[in-house]
């Protein structure tokens, strides 16, 4: 309906009465024949935006990425049904809306532009942000949250203290409607905004959490995006950042580093997840530039897209600041969560992401990590997500099992009901997560601490361009930069690196290899080759060329390798002629068996 043509009372723009109201609700195509007058859709080009008459149109508006993302996580909802075309559109205003419509391009969906979606009806309106000239488009409007628990305010934007998402100023802008369906997570919220707007609260329903569904549902996959990340039996430590002044990366921007700098390779991971909004105020090349010391020792940046919850789920431990992606963690694995916010005035006291910081160890610095891991209560997130999503109440239980698949199943039948079609027969299942990316680099050069503890030899290691002492470095050779090669006391090779033979090459045997580098480079000590996760071989400059052989340790059913270039730098360490060495790396005890090499390894082709 054109702005300035007058309405019938009560009957604006995406509104219903509610039911117990003189009109009950009434069907979408009723409500438009009641609004117009003329027994037409109200459109501005004499169309109807369906692909097929007898079907619904659905119109998608994402005012920023990451509100488009949690529009795609219910697209399991319309799947398969052909009576319901999709497409999505820009809602302009928003200073991070640049990555959303390359975020549809990926995904190969429709969009059209902000104008010609308002000059059309649709039968059905999904968003999840109540920001933006929403009432500018014709149709029922359902709202979904792009966040859980709704733990931030925003001073100088909307009504004073009013949590976003919750804001009736922005639910309800100029006096008009609420939205058609307010789709909340847990019976709490919808006591907050009753607080805040009874008018506004009588629209709104628990539905659940569709991107906690999707993540609950991928769970099993945990070992294959471990494996994935490359992960191993290291743990996993992920920092999330959220958007804005108060965020971790704008108080904190040196932490990634400084963990990355303080953890042994070989027994931490480090992943860091930014909210989108930073990715799009920052851009992808100034983000990695500005974190390019983590990254260089093998940082995971999770994509801002499913990436991030594929390595929430890896994860072992988080760290937070005020961001609500800890409780997602929190309700799926109720693992340890570090608090590193140091307050503000954007979080709202008393919601579930100010508990979880409030019964969170904070980590004040890098070098009290483990510490701060040990601090952790079991079941302080858990208890804090269980007032942001419904989550069984017993202790023990698996989190979300009694309401897991029931948020997209809720979602379907209310908005097939506000379309007027009949749900499909098919269940509807949430998709899983996607294979995280692997860490974009990798450390080639090591730092490595030995500490000989009468038959144990103890090793860490540390990135190569972090300042720390060391009993030597070692370099992954032909990775690795000359001048690391130059310094380097223990040089190795990997012969999963060889690229694909050409017409015109040359092979080194392990042997001829070895024997080149030592005498290459006069500061080499140690030359080895890695040919497989438990076997090596190497020679000690002025010995013998020996096999190594490695036994890793079994735990509950498991075979737990590490790094073999840590065993190297095991054998490097240890004096000449002994025939076992017992390695200790990342906590755990592997068994080197170390005898002359035969001819068969001294001649393999690498």
């Amino acid at each position: 309906m054109p702005p300035n043509e007058p309405e019938e009372p009560g009957l604006i723009s995406g509104d219903f009465m509610p039911d117990g109201a003189p009109e009950a609700r009434m069907e979408p195509l009723e409500w438009t024949l009641r609004a117009t007058g003329n027994g037409q859709r109200a459109t501005g080009n004499g169309q109807r935006a369906t692909g097929n008459g007898r079907g619904g149109s659905v119109l998608f508006a994402a005012r920023s990425a990451i509100a488009l993302y949690r529009l795609l996580d219910l697209l399991p909802v319309f799947a398969g049904d052909a009576r319901v075309s999709r497409v999505f559109t820009l809602v302009p205003g928003s200073d991070f809306g640049v990555d959303a419509l390359a975020a549809v391009e990926r995904v190969g969906a429709r969009s059209v532009p902000w104008d010609e979606a308002c000059r059309a009806t649709y039968d059905l309106i999904v968003t999840a942000s109540p920001k933006g000239e929403l009432h500018l488009l014709r149709g029922p409007r359902v709202l979904l949250p792009h966040g859980a628990g709704f733990g931030k305010t925003f001073h100088g934007e909307g009504s004073a203290d009013a949590a976003s998402g919750l804001d009736p100023e922005y639910l309800m802008p100029h006096g008009g409607p609420p939205p058609a369906l307010h789709a909340l997570a847990h019976p709490g919220q919808i006591d907050r905004l009753a607080a805040l707007s009874p008018r506004a609260a009588a629209r709104a329903a628990v539905i659940g959490d569709p991107t906690l569904e999707r993540i609950l549902a991928s769970l099993p996959l945990r070992e294959s995006f471990r494996a994935a990340l490359g992960t191993g039996a290291r743990r996993l430590i992920v920092l999330t950042s959220t958007w804005g002044g108060e965020s971790l990366l704008r108080r904190r921007p040196d932490l990634p580093f400084e963990l990355a700098a303080r953890l042994p390779q070989d027994a931490y991971q480090l992943g860091l997840v930014v909210h989108p909004n930073e990715w799009s105020r920052t851009g992808e090349f100034k983000l990695s530039e500005r974190l390019a010391p983590a990254l260089d020792a093998g940082m995971v940046l999770a994509r801002p897209y499913e990436d991030w919850a594929s390595v929430l789920v890896a994860a072992d431990a988080l760290i937070t600041d005020h961001g609500s992606t800890a409780l997602y963690y929190a309700a799926a694995l109720d693992g340890p969560v570090l608090a590193a916010y140091d307050g503000g005035d954007e979080l709202i006291p008393g919601s579930p992401m100010a508990e979880l910081l409030a019964h969170a160890p904070h980590l004040d610095r890098a070098e009290e990590l483990e510490e701060a891991l040990e601090s952790y209560r079991v079941g302080t997130g858990r208890a804090a997500a269980a007032s942001a999503f419904l989550l069984p109440a017993a202790t023990g239980a698996t989190a979300g099992a009694a309401d897991q698949g029931s948020a997209l199943e809720r979602l379907r039948l209310e908005l097939y009901r506000l379309i007027g079609l009949s749900p499909p027969v098919a269940p509807v299942t949430a998709r899983l997560l996607p294979i995280p990316a692997p860490p974009s680099r990798t450390p080639s050069a090591f730092a490595v601490r030995v500490r000989l503890d009468g038959d144990e030899t103890h090793v860490e290691r540390f990135p190569g361009h972090v300042d720390a002492p060391a009993h030597h470095l070692a370099a992954e050779y032909g990775v690795t930069g000359e001048r690391q090669s130059q310094s380097a006391a223990l040089l190795y090779r990997r012969t999963d690196r060889a690229a694909t033979a050409a017409a015109y090459s040359v092979e080194w045997t392990v042997d001829g290899w070895i024997s080149h580098v030592l005498d290459s480079y006069p500061g080499c000590r140690t030359a080895g080759v890695v040919l497989s996760p438990v076997h090596c071989v190497a020679r000690v400059r002025g010995g013998l060329l020996l096999s190594v052989r490695i036994e890793p340790p079994r735990e509950n059913g498991r075979i737990v390798h590490t790094d073999p270039a840590a065993v190297l730098s095991a054998v490097h360490a240890r004096p000449t002629g002994v025939s076992r060495v017992t390695c200790v790396i990342g906590g755990r005890r592997y068994e080197a068996h170390l005898s002359p090499a035969t001819a068969e390894e001294s001649g393999r082709i690498l």
